[in-house]
């Protein structure tokens, strides 16, 4: 096959859906992505499942999957994404309850299972980032995920899956697999698979590569974001990218977005470790290729290091926050006194915190007082924040803010207070060959 055409349906959990809906139905795309993982995501649906042993994965799957089944089956679409979180199995029965209910029958749906390997890693105390170990984390531990490659998502295209859902997959990899599959590259051709994991950590994030994150007004204007549309790359058997979107849509493509989304979470653009290759961007050639039409080729690879990261869930702490306004003359004044106030009342009601943030927004809460001197606004925000044991305690701060309604000082409005558990996110490295994939077919 000379080329594929791949569009980014979503970037994250909550991403917009009709620009998905419009790839899917006029695109003429080989594979439509949903990437819908963060750090954290896959930790929450692992309690989502232990309070639901049927739940588990992305909350709007089956809103997706009923948006875009029914034209991706029309139009010769296969369907690729990481929606599966905490319970890929159940995300497929999900889907295949969808598909029955559209009548596309005999649509066939793969579940990519293997990356929850908490058991594994509880068993070899994987060491953690911070010089600690698993077992240091006691009881506190929700979840330990492992980021696989591309391997079981080519094995399930290859079974003839028509929609493949993965868990904690590497982002690229969900972009690489189809690649893999129509241009037979080999998993030790690392500039092949360098290339193609170039192409995916472009596509991946969806609307920022199409103008979305790179915007900025009077500096780099961006038309229609509210009509963004989102990205399509057409992939070469060399790996060679031309990264374009739908006529008509919102947004940019130019070599500018694509220099910066290349560059987006990269720590070392010659050396990005992934689970299947390690791929330099260092060497990429980006070239305007015509309006919103973006060539990109020349990126490379080498050996992969036999290690994948983990991502390991587990409960911090619990944060309390309160929030009022004050606006008008003496604002900020207002503020800073009101601060003050629930600063002493913590200490007076004897309120345990491990750390206490203070606040002004609009003053401020960004980048300290260092910034804000000579501004004075209008209206400012009050925020504490503070880091606790327990949720009772934490619900003290909240409280302490309210309080300034009716306690001083004069005029603020819009009180508004929270307290959550604080789920955190270690990582460590895994060997490999630790970690066992599995492919389950069902069919509608």
């Amino acid at each position: 096959m000379h080329r594929i055409r791949i569009g980014s349906g979503a970037g994250y959990s909550g991403d917009r859906i009709e620009p998905a809906i419009d790839l899917a139905e006029r695109g003429g795309l080989d594979y439509l992505v949903f990437e819908c993982l963060a750090e954290r995501t896959i930790a929450l649906a692992q309690q989502a499942r232990q309070r639901d042993p049927a739940g588990g994965y992305d909350p709007l799957l089956t809103v997706r999957m009923t948006a875009v089944l029914g034209a991706c089956r029309r139009n010769g679409v296969r369907l690729i994404t990481n929606m599966g979180a905490a319970n890929p199995l159940g995300a497929a029965e999900a889907t295949r309850a969808v598909a029955r209910s559209l009548g596309l029958d005999g649509l066939r749906i793969a579940a990519v299972t293997g990356d929850d390997v908490l058991a594994v890693a509880r068993e070899l105390d994987v060491a953690l980032e911070d010089g600690g170990t698993l077992r240091g984390l006691g009881d506190r531990v929700i979840s330990a995920n492992a980021y696989i490659g591309a391997g079981p998502i080519v094995e399930a295209l290859a079974a003839g899956a028509d929609v493949v859902i993965t868990g904690r997959a590497a982002d690229p990899a969900l972009f690489l697999g189809p690649m893999v599959h129509e241009f037979g590259w080999r998993m030790d051709d690392w500039d092949a698979l360098g290339r193609g994991t170039m192409a995916g950590h472009l596509l991946e994030c969806a609307g920022q590569v199409t103008g979305g994150y790179f915007a900025d007004p009077g500096v780099k204007d961006v038309p229609e974001l509210a009509r963004l549309g989102f990205p399509i790359g057409e992939i070469h058997a060399d790996g060679t990218l031309e990264l374009t979107k739908l006529p008509g849509t919102g947004g940019c493509v130019t070599p500018a977005t694509v220099k910066e989304q290349l560059l987006y979470e990269i720590h070392d653009p010659a050396r990005y470790y992934q689970p299947d290759v390690v791929a330099d961007f260092s060497v990429a050639h980006v070239e305007s290729d015509g309006p919103d039409r973006v060539r990109i080729h020349g990126g490379r690879g080498t050996a992969r290091t036999g290690l994948l990261k983990l991502s390991i869930g587990y409960i911090d702490s619990c944060i309390g926050e309160g929030q009022i306004s004050y606006a008008g003359p003496g604002a900020v004044e207002r503020g800073r006194l009101a601060l003050e106030i629930v600063r002493e009342r913590l200490a007076l009601t004897g309120v345990r915190t491990k750390e206490l943030q203070f606040d002004l927004i609009g003053l401020d809460a960004l980048h300290g007082d260092r910034l804000s001197r000579g501004h004075t606004p209008y209206e400012v925000r009050l925020r504490v924040a503070g880091r606790t044991a327990t949720l009772e305690e934490a619900a003290r701060i909240g409280n302490e803010v309210e309080t300034l309604y009716t306690n001083g000082p004069a005029g603020g409005g819009g009180a508004w207070k929270s307290s959550r558990e604080i789920v955190a996110v270690a990582s460590a490295l895994l060997p490999e060959s630790a970690v066992r994939t599995s492919v389950t077919l069902l069919e509608a």
